[in-house]
């Protein structure tokens, strides 16, 4: 075989690796990402980066909802920090969400080799009433949960970061502080600014083209962790 037809080989063979590997961006949280459609800025995004055949997004979302519906262990750190026990929780409902969410991600990535994962998570909202003092552990429980489950390595993490519709209750400020602290302190980590996308009467939910930007700017961060 001659040189030609061997690096022709070589290209082919690189090629259709690189054809089956592919980028897994997993959207969730409530009703700021189930308002959110991906098609209009976000896909769009990082299908242009990583090409049309590279990436894989997944969303699942629902209004409303604590952190409680994705994190399993729920019941471990309902005591902490002296957090008084959700006694009108349906055990039924503590982790349901996410396990919606995950055989959704199952379903898309049968039969896939997946290169890098994304999670790109907009919620706290319904816990910056008395949940918040166990948010942070909620969250990197459930980052860890999903890294667990996937058995992937390493996943990036994209937040939202909850905007300045309710800076009267210390509840959402401590929301807001935690997530940005957290994707801070770790470099696999990045926050998005939602303070100027949800219109001039300082909404908690975001006006259309808020939705646009805000999709824009998940792309982003989540393109920069995956480069």
């Amino acid at each position: 075989m001659n040189r030609l037809m061997l690096t022709l080989l070589a290209l082919s063979t690189a090629s259709s690796v690189y054809a089956q590997e592919k980028h897994l961006f997993i959207l969730s949280g409530q009703s700021n990402m189930k308002r959110l459609d991906p098609e209009a800025s976000f896909s769009p995004a990082v299908r242009k980066a990583f090409g049309e055949g590279g990436v894989i997004v997944v969303k699942d979302a629902e209004g409303g909802q604590s952190i409680r519906r994705w994190y399993k262990k729920w019941k471990d750190v309902k005591n902490y920090r002296g957090m008084k026990p959700d006694t009108s929780a349906d055990p039924s409902t503590i982790g349901d969400l996410y396990d919606r969410l995950m055989k959704k991600v199952d379903a898309e990535i049968t039969g896939k080799t997946i290169k890098t994962v994304t999670f790109v998570w907009m919620q706290g909202e319904a816990d910056s009433g008395k949940h918040y003092v166990v948010y942070e552990k909620c969250l990197k429980g459930l980052v860890q949960q999903l890294e667990e489950d996937l058995k992937l390595g390493k996943v990036n993490v994209v937040i939202g970061r909850l905007s300045d519709a309710k800076m009267e209750s210390a509840g959402w400020v401590e929301i807001r502080r935690i997530q940005q602290s957290l994707c801070e302190a770790n470099p696999d980590w990045e926050w998005v600014n939602t303070d100027d996308v949800n219109g001039e009467n300082n909404g908690v939910h975001y006006t259309r083209a808020g939705y646009v930007e805000f999709g824009k700017r998940l792309a982003e961060k989540a393109i920069r962790l995956v480069d």
